[in-house]
């Protein structure tokens, strides 16, 4: 399994604005998932191996911090007809699947993950409440095969301490996932084709 990290966006950087059509066909903005006192924003996909090992445990760490005043939205930017299994048909069954209570969203042309900078799914960005980058990297440190248990220890302390309002470590490790299918000629320049799974 060929593995891809996350590119480590600068930390203060403003969320990126977007609008996408999420799994109902409404168009949800960064405009209406901010206000919070945190947000998560991932891109993650159906298919990725990645993914699917920490299905669980994103359920039950979103569920808990969107009661704690965290909005969560995620993105899928893969390249749907050559992966039909990240459909957008295929995502509103994958999010009825999971349970999720976040807005799944569809990047289709993949211009919000090149404004992300993102590389892999899961790749995870945690914004303030101002909508400055606080935190982006891994999960926690488990990985398919890996033996560790999926926790969400390293999201959850910083998500903890934007609520606390606790200064954050900028020592973050990067995600790690399968790359996202770029469809040919959108290949950012940071997309390392070594790492595609």
């Amino acid at each position: 399994m060929v593995r891809t990290a996350s590119t480590m966006l600068p930390l203060g950087t403003s969320a990126p604005d977007f609008a996408l059509p999420d799994t109902n066909g409404n168009s949800v903005s960064l405009s209406d998932v901010s206000g919070k006192r945190a947000l998560l924003v991932i891109f993650m996909c159906n298919h990725c191996p990645f993914v699917k090992h920490i299905t669980d445990q994103l359920k039950s760490l979103t569920d808990e911090y969107l009661a704690k005043e965290v909005a969560v939205v995620a993105i899928s930017s893969n390249d749907a007809e050559k992966y039909p299994d990240d459909s957008p048909q295929a995502m509103t069954l994958e999010k009825e699947r999971c349970g999720y209570s976040f807005p799944y969203l569809y990047d289709e042309d993949q211009s919000v993950a090149i404004a992300y900078a993102a590389a892999c799914t899961p790749d995870f960005y945690l914004f303030n409440g101002d909508n400055q980058l606080v935190y982006r990297g891994q999960l926690d440190a488990s990985r398919p095969d890996s033996g560790i248990p999926v926790t969400g220890e390293d999201l959850r302390a910083a998500m903890d301490a934007v609520l606390s309002e606790a200064p954050l470590s900028d020592q973050q490790s990067p995600s790690i996932g399968c790359n996202i299918k770029w469809k040919e000629g959108n290949q950012p320049q940071y997309f390392n084709p070594q790492g595609t799974a």
